[in-house]
């Protein structure tokens, strides 16, 4: 089992959802996507495998196949 975590910054979320920093934090603060990390008083991240969890169930969603 793999336990490392990757942790990755807004460039790279918004590169792998395709969505703008307006919506990713918009839809973080409705509990629609995965929330940030806070890593300093000033620094946040996304945990990838979460982000990458997201874009698996959207597809999964799309496609009629919910929970997969």
């Amino acid at each position: 089992m793999n336990d490392e975590i990757e942790f990755i910054r807004l460039p790279e979320v918004k590169r792998l959802v395709g969505f703008g920093t307006t919506k990713i934090y918009e839809m973080a603060g409705q509990g629609l996507f995965p929330k940030q990390v806070q890593l300093g008083a000033r620094s946040v991240a996304w945990v990838k495998s979460e982000v990458l969890q997201w874009n698996r169930d959207k597809l999964a969603e799309s496609r009629g196949q919910a929970g997969v």
